[in-house]
């Protein structure tokens, strides 16, 4: 007779789902990210690109269309279905590569940043995420993708120099666009299909508007949307600024590499402790507070101290650890707070203001670093980071996942027993309020009410009556 298992383990189909969209998230991301350590350098070849604010808008463009575009993708994909608003995404951010490639002057830059944008996956990517993990694998599952990007973010910074030298700019463009497409087979022939679930309560289609005030009214998501705001707009503005620091500090740009390898690689061990602590121990809190704090540490020490390359490489180990940390803990923490019947919508604002952190951060450092020097966008850097700190003071804990209220079990199911009609019959059983069957697997995998579900039942059903 089968018995019933613990979710406690993530089944082999969602660490698939974990790592493969993963792969799509950081495909894409690299490619957004590998022009951010050369083309402030870059664009001083470019016509118009003198004008550091407009080397800031190119830099940050892709996140204005995104921005506008991040809502109506979700909400699209909670309609029509994940996959195939992912594919239309990627093809739209392949497109806006191709024509960032063949710019001569900043205002087809921009205009190719602004099309990349366009592309605006993100919301229906955490999405699917969510759809293919139980709430209490779903941490793990943010994480792969937050450490995705965070690696994505330190891979291009490697070796984005060593291709600028090789390939130029152009090379880099098209590379991007390679990715994305790359994306795309990724997600058809490697990411799971969404399963049909079975509930016991149906969701009742809600309008847009109420679906976004839904989301809007939260307190706990306005934070966590504060957050990711703020913490893009930094990242953004320093590297308006960090590329020639680093040059002024005597390190040509070819050769940045020599300082981000180990900065980064030092930063992923530093980030495993915080995470794991935050995820097993249910601490998201004082783990956010500590990191933010970091963040407001390490711009004031890139003001003050950050002009040769020992101390440079000191302080952005600090901001790595922090940023990688922080970018996997914010979307876990908004996938399980988030309603379930519109996660599509409600990640959607939180990608929106993810991607405005982004225009702003490349707008502001621009402007800021233009008119009052790179020490002025570490304050403002600064400064934000602090504002931040204050609201998540105010935060309340985040509840743990329900494990005790509602289970995770799985049974396999006997080679007798017809799946035609199975998940209908299992979701009718006292106490179970949600049914997967797996049918490539021969299992099933339910969500009950611990201590008031009908076992017998169901073990009748998944046997065939044995």
């Amino acid at each position: 007779m089968p018995t019933a298992v613990p979710g406690d383990r993530m089944t082999a189909s969602e660490l698939r789902a974990g790592l493969s969209l993963a792969g799509v998230f950081g495909l894409r991301m690299l490619g957004l990210f590998l022009i951010l350590p050369v083309f402030a350098v870059h664009a001083q070849g470019l016509e118009g690109g003198n004008n550091l604010a407009l080397v800031g808008i190119a830099l940050g463009a892709y996140g204005l269309s995104q921005a506008i575009l991040q809502i109506p993708f979700g909400m699209a994909s909670d309609r029509w279905g994940r996959k195939p608003v992912i594919t239309i995404g990627l093809i739209v951010f392949a497109a806006g590569s191709l024509l960032a490639a063949s710019a001569t002057d900043i205002w087809t830059a921009i205009a190719g940043r602004v099309l990349q944008g366009a592309g605006a996956i993100s919301s229906a990517v955490i999405a699917l995420a969510a759809d293919l993990t139980r709430e209490r694998h779903r941490t793990k599952a943010m994480a792969m993708i937050g450490a995705t990007i965070g690696f994505s973010f330190a891979l291009s910074l490697v070796v984005a120099p060593l291709l600028y030298r090789w390939i130029g700019m152009g090379g880099l463009f098209v590379a991007t666009a390679i990715l994305a497409l790359v994306s795309i087979w990724v997600l058809r022939a490697v990411v799971p299909d969404v399963p049909q679930v079975a509930r016991r309560v149906q969701t009742v289609r809600q309008g847009a508007a109420r679906v976004l005030a839904e989301c809007l009214r939260q307190p706990e998501l306005t934070r966590l949307n504060l957050g990711i705001f703020v913490l893009h707009l930094v990242q953004m503005a320093m590297f308006v600024v960090v590329p020639q620091r680093l040059i002024e500090a005597g390190l040509a740009l070819p050769d940045h590499w020599q300082i981000y390898l180990p900065v980064v690689l030092t930063s992923f061990l530093l980030m495993l402790p915080f995470v794991l602590f935050a995820d097993r121990r249910n601490q998201p809190k004082p783990v956010l507070m500590g990191m933010i704090g970091l963040l407001v540490v390490v711009e004031l020490g890139l003001g003050a101290l950050g002009h040769g390359v020992m101390a440079l490489g000191v302080l952005m180990v600090g901001f790595f650890a922090a940023f990688n940390v922080l970018e996997a803990l914010i979307p876990s923490l908004v996938s399980r707070i988030s309603p379930a019947q519109s996660r599509g919508a409600a990640i959607g604002v939180f990608n929106t203001t993810q991607t405005l952190g982004l225009f702003f951060g490349g707008l502001l450092g621009g402007t800021v670093a233009g008119r009052y020097g790179a020490d002025a966008v570490f304050g403002l850097c600064a400064g934000l980071a602090a504002l931040w700190l204050a609201a998540v003071a105010g935060m309340h804990a985040i509840p743990k996942p329900q494990v005790n209220e509602v289970a995770d079990l799985t049974f396999a199911i006997a080679s007798e027993v017809d799946l035609a009609g199975l998940r209908e019959a299992l979701v009718c059983v006292r106490g179970v309020r949600e049914v997967e069957v797996s049918e490539q697997e021969r299992v099933a995998r339910l969500k009950v009410r611990s201590g008031d579900w009908d076992e017998g039942g169901v073990k009748k059903l998944v046997t065939g009556g044995l």
